[in-house]
């Protein structure tokens, strides 16, 4: 099927556009950018580039994608925006590419950005992620798949968000937030294992009976992180405990400390 481009759209002759894309009104695609097979467009959207977009993405009014990186470094080098395929960006979302020469900002798949969220210069966004409204990531940040992003949570530069994590609304990130953990609070604290999100993605009660142990150990005993990670590894650890382990070993600016456990 060809694709439906509106009359008052504005599309750069460098841009590649698929088949079957939609294009609303006001439009506005720039150079050097990539839009998939089957993606929509509903009115007021801006791409710019150099930025390759995957299949089926849509992107609501007012959603500004490719935008330059607001580093103050920045200086007009070309940098790059890559998204994969499935992904829903609601009303004014911003996107920015990255900042040094060559350097991308990377969303995957099958992610949902609610109204006014914002992914800075430089983050890796993985797949199957939820951002509510005005989830905010400075640069540089990093989110694994299958994370939750609270309403009006902001995420500080260089932070790494682990898969299955949740954040709570208003919550101040600025340490890192460990694979299937609750963060919650300003500064966020770690609450407990994210057992619905677990639950809800198939994870059996004896995998989530592992974590909420490994989660015990990291948080809850008189151990330091040293000690117990020590501990974990020597339980024979599975692979998402294994997971857990990888990613507070790796850790630049250490993982949210304990709070109060949810109910």
């Amino acid at each position: 099927m060809a694709s439906q481009i509106h009359p008052t759209a504005i599309i750069d002759p460098g841009a590649q556009i698929g088949v079957d894309v939609v294009i609303g009104p006001y439009c506005i695609i720039g150079d050097n950018v990539e839009i998939g097979d089957g993606s929509w467009l509903q009115h007021h959207v801006t791409i710019l580039g150099p930025s390759k977009i995957g299949k089926n993405n849509r992107f609501h009014a007012y959603s500004s994608i490719g935008q330059q990186s607001q580093d103050l470094k920045y200086t007009s080098e070309p940098t790059w925006l890559e998204i994969g395929d499935d992904n829903n960006f609601r009303e004014f979302v911003t996107v920015n590419r990255g900042t040094l020469p060559g350097t991308k900002t990377i969303i995957g798949s099958h992610n949902h950005f609610l109204t006014y969220t914002h992914i800075a210069h430089d983050c890796v966004v993985g797949n199957h992620c939820i951002f509510s409204n005005n989830g905010t990531l400075a640069g540089h940040v990093i989110v694994e798949d299958h994370v939750i992003i609270g309403g009006l949570t902001a995420v500080h530069q260089f932070c790494r968000l682990g898969k299955f994590a949740i954040t709570g609304g208003c919550s101040k990130i600025v340490q890192d937030v460990a694979p299937f953990t609750i963060a919650d609070g300003n500064p966020a604290r770690a609450r407990a294992i994210n057992q619905i999100g677990l639950q809800r993605n198939d994870y059996s009660e004896d995998q989530i009976k592992a974590l909420r142990a490994a989660f015990k150990t990291l948080y809850r005993s008189q151990l330091n992180i040293a000690q117990a990670l020590e501990s974990l590894r020597a339980s024979s650890p599975n692979d998402d405990v294994q997971h857990l382990i990888d990613f507070v070993a790796s850790s630049q600016r250490g993982i949210t400390t304990a709070g109060q456990e949810q109910d």
